[in-house]
């Protein structure tokens, strides 16, 4: 029976989404028809000439010059320009194009409003356009660090390695040495042995790179963490309980805070103590450990909670400001077009 039920209300969901997505499609394009509409970006292009000088080493490096000359190479780069601007441009010089609409950049806008918008239909439940923007998020975030990786990792710390004067000939001109190095073999030969894992009869000979790779993580953040959380908090907790100013008087909140954490920093560690039962001395410590977790907990947590809504706050602004063009807090776009008029009259 409930089998039924669920095959009867999946057609009913889905076009309970199919109309709130054409209310949705409505009313941007009512907006998009009122006043000087939405969802536009402007660009101008700027043009900077760069010299080239080779230093020691044969390291090469670029300089910005005022003109062009005949060793110059000039980059062309188009800098944001807000609607404002562009209306001002036209109110002084009308069909000017110093100063015109990015369609590349626009239809990325309108991409951001709509993964943005997906997103947010979460909060009503699982639906199609969820599930969409989350794949293509996921596809595009791992296409991205792959590439990073790429330039980042593989380039300099084992192609150049390897072949030193064929990657500085082919993408890092100012790349330092250039001798082969036969140490690199060995990260080549683990990397070769780990993609043996996308085959079955291979799988067993990445297993021996993936233990290596495991095993030197650990040891390093075994390291790194004896240092940040054990050498640093021992040395961050010897503190004098009775501070002095400079003219020989008590620094009373000076005290007071050292006190507080030198106490706090030995009751939790009494509360983790679970050789001696938690009575008498040791038990009042423990419970004032306890309250001393539960504040630095709360506080943990209530800093991620805030961080979490200045990221909401930030895609709230990019909806109304950038997209919608609701409010414009800057005057990005009526205050240019008003000194413009001004400058005319």
């Amino acid at each position: 029976m409930s089998d039924v039920i669920a095959n009867q209300s999946e057609p009913t969901q889905g076009r309970w989404w199919i109309g709130l997505f054409l209310v949705i499609a409505v009313l941007v394009a009512i907006r998009a028809g009122i006043g000087e509409g939405m969802g536009r970006v402007y660009v101008q292009t700027e043009s900077t000439s760069y010299v080239s000088t080779e230093g020691e080493g044969g390291r090469v490096s670029w300089s910005a010059v005022p003109g062009v000359t005949e060793d110059s190479v000039t980059i062309d780069r188009d800098v944001f320009r807000t609607a404002g601007q562009y209306r001002a441009a036209e109110a002084a010089a009308p069909g000017q194009q110093a100063i015109r609409l990015s369609w590349d950049r626009t239809i990325g806008l309108w991409l951001a409003a709509f993964f943005t918008l997906a997103v947010f239909s979460f909060l009503a439940g699982d639906n199609p356009a969820y599930k969409l923007t989350e794949s293509i998020v996921i596809g595009v975030s791992a296409g991205y660090w792959m590439v990073v990786a790429f330039w980042e990792t593989l380039v300099p710390k084992l192609l150049a390695q390897l072949a030193p004067d064929l990657v500085k000939a082919w993408c890092m001109p100012n790349l330092e040495g250039g001798a082969f190095n036969p140490v690199a073999l060995v990260p080549l030969g683990l990397g070769i042995m780990l993609l043996s894992q996308l085959t079955p009869l291979g799988r067993h000979v990445g297993r021996w790179p993936l233990a290596f790779v495991i095993g030197t993580f650990a040891g390093l953040k075994m390291v790194s963490h004896v240092e940040s959380d054990i050498i640093e908090q021992v040395r961050a907790t010897v503190l004098p309980l009775v501070v002095s100013s400079e003219d020989g008087s008590l620094a009373a909140w000076a005290s007071l805070r050292n006190v507080l954490i030198v106490t706090g920093v030995l009751c939790t560690l009494a509360y983790f103590v679970f050789s001696v039962e938690h009575k008498g001395a040791v038990g009042r410590a423990a419970r004032v450990g306890v309250w001393f977790l539960m504040i630095t907990f709360g506080s943990a947590f209530g800093f991620t909670v805030m961080g979490r809504i200045a990221l909401l706050a930030a895609r709230f602004e990019f909806l109304f400001i950038d997209w919608l063009w609701l409010i414009d807090p800057k005057g990005e776009r009526g205050m240019s077009v008003v000194a413009a008029v001004m400058q005319s009259g």
